[in-house]
């Protein structure tokens, strides 16, 4: 499968929604698990504004990668951002898309009180 790395050096990212379990299968309510590391799946919604845009994007991430107190609003980076384009079909309507995956995200908010405090 293609992976496209994302460059989120010149993005102002900051939480939409807390994390949340990705749920493989919404049918019988399966969890999602990486494949690597056996790790829960979260979704984490960002708010990634680039270039003058905005939008809100669903980022996978391991549990362990998610680091520090991510509510609304605080600022997080995102380690390791790939994006891969997806298409399927289901009862003949075919879908496509583009999928988010982190190795990590972190809060950004302990860096910012302490720049302050200095």
């Amino acid at each position: 499968m293609r992976q496209i790395p994302v460059d989120t050096s010149t993005a102002a990212v900051m939480v939409a929604q807390s994390p949340q379990p990705k749920v493989k299968d919404r049918r019988t309510g399966e969890i999602a698990m990486d494949a690597e590391t056996g790790a829960t799946l979260m979704t984490v919604d960002v708010m990634f504004a680039a270039n003058g845009e905005a939008e809100v994007l669903s980022v996978a991430v391991p549990e362990t990668g998610i680091s520090g107190e991510l509510v609304m609003g605080t600022p997080v980076a995102l380690t390791g951002l790939i994006a891969r384009p997806w298409e399927n079909e289901f009862n003949g309507t075919k879908r496509h898309g583009i999928s988010f995956r982190a190795v990590a995200v972190t809060s950004l908010a302990a860096d910012t009180s302490k720049s302050k405090a200095a």
